[in-house]
C-alpha cells in the first residue's frame, strides 16, 4: 500500500525481533530525514540477539519514493509510496519486526485494508437484509411478519460467538485467502443484521398507515418500490447512524475470529492475524511491540464509536 516502508511478505530470519526505530528528520541542524541503524550482537550466554542502536550510522529515508508495486483500488498500478529508504537495498522497522524478520509497520498497514474492508462490507450486506427484510416483515405484516421475527429472536437468542465459531470451522481449510475472506463477509453480515431489521419493522408498522403510502399503494407501486423509493428514505439518517456504530463491532468480530485462527488465515494479512503472534507469552515478553496491532484496533474501534455517536446525535430531532 502507498503507506508500507517494504514488501509485506519480505523475510530474513537475522532481522527477527528488531525493536522499534525512531525518525530523525535533522542532522547537525540541517534537514536529512533518516532512521538510526540497527547493530544485532548475539548474547554469548543466552544465545539471543540483542540490537542496539549505532548512532554514527543512519539509514536515510525519502518521501513520495519508489517501492515495492501496488495497486490502487485493486485496479492501478504504481510503486509509489510516503516513506522508502533511500537505499533499496537497505530496510527500516518503524514499527520493529516479528519472527521471521517481516515489518510491523507495513503488515499493519496492509492488515488495515483487510479489517477494514471486511467490516465495511459486512456492514452495507448487513443493512441491506435489515432494511429489506426488516422492511418486509413490518409492511407486509401475518405471517410473513411471523416468520422473520422467529429468525431474529433464533439467531439472537443463541450467543454470538458459538455461532460464529460454528460457521468459520465450517470452512473448508483447502479455500484460497479471497474465499475466507468473502466467507467471513458474509458470516460476520448474516449475524448481524438482526438489530437493524427489528429497528426497521418497528418503523414501518407505524408508516404503513400513512398518508403518502397509501397513495403509493393505489398508484399500483409495488410493495418493493413502496418500501424503498417511500419508506425508506424517511429514515435514512438513522440508519446511517446505526450502521457507522456497526462497523467498529464487525471489526473486532473479525479480529476475533483471526486471532483464533477461524477468520482470515495466513499468508492472508489482517490485524486478527498479526495479534496471533503475541499468543506467546514468551515471544511477547521478547517483541512487546507485537501488540502494536492490538493498539491500532483500540483506536480505530474508538474513533468509528466517536463518529457514530456525533451522527447519531445529528439524526436524533430531540437531542436538539
Amino acid at each position: 500500500s502507498f503507506f508500507s516502508t517494504q514488501d509485506p511478505e519480505r523475510t530474513d530470519a537475522r532481522q527477527a525481533f528488531i525493536p522499534v526505530q525512531s525518525v530523525h528528520f535533522f542532522d547537525d541542524g540541517t534537514w536529512s530525514p533518516g532512521v538510526p541503524a540497527i547493530v544485532g550482537k548475539r548474547h554469548p550466554t543466552t544465545l539471543r540477539m540483542e540490537w542496539t542502536t549505532d548512532p554514527k550510522k543512519r539509514v536515510p529515508i525519502r518521501f513520495f519514493g519508489p517501492g515495492p508495486e501496488w495497486r490502487v483500488l485493486g485496479l492501478f498500478r504504481t510503486n509509489l509510496h510516503l516513506v522508502v529508504p533511500a537505499d533499496p537495498n537497505q530496510r527500516i522497522f518503524l514499527l520493529g519486526s516479528d519472527r521471521l524478520g517481516r515489518d510491523q509497520w507495513s503488515r499493519i498497514m496492509h492488515g488495515t485494508q483487510t479489517s477494514m474492508t471486511v467490516g465495511l462490507v459486512a456492514v452495507v450486506l448487513s443493512v441491506i437484509l435489515g432494511v429489506v427484510l426488516g422492511g418486509i416483515s413490518g409492511y407486509v405484516g401475518g405471517k410473513t411478519d411471523q416468520v422473520i421475527q422467529r429468525v431474529i429472536e433464533l439467531l439472537q437468542s443463541v450467543p454470538t460467538i458459538p455461532i460464529w465459531l460454528a460457521l468459520s470451522a465450517a470452512l473448508p481449510r483447502d479455500w484460497t485467502p479471497i474465499q475466507v475472506f468473502f466467507a467471513i463477509t458474509v458470516i460476520l453480515s448474516l449475524v448481524g443484521w438482526t438489530t437493524l431489521g427489528r429497528e426497521v419493522r418497528g418503523r414501518f408498522l407505524a408508516l404503513r398507515e400513512e398518508d403518502f403510502v397509501l397513495a403509493a399503494r393505489l398508484a399500483g407501486c409495488s410493495r418493493m418500490r413502496i418500501i424503498l423509493r417511500h419508506m425508506v428514505p424517511t429514515f435514512v439518517s438513522h440508519i446511517i447512524a446505526t450502521s457507522s456504530l456497526a462497523i467498529p463491532v464487525m471489526i473486532i468480530n473479525e479480529t476475533s475470529l483471526s486471532f483464533l485462527g477461524l477468520g482470515i488465515r495466513p499468508p492472508a494479512i489482517s490485524w486478527g492475524v498479526l495479534l496471533q503472534e503475541a499468543q506467546n507469552i514468551q515471544t511477547l515478553a521478547l517483541a512487546p511491540w507485537l501488540l502494536i496491532p492490538g493498539l491500532v484496533v483500540i483506536v480505530s474501534v474508538l474513533a468509528f464509536n466517536l463518529v457514530g455517536d456525533g451522527l447519531r446525535d445529528a439524526a436524533d430531532p430531540y437531542s436538539h
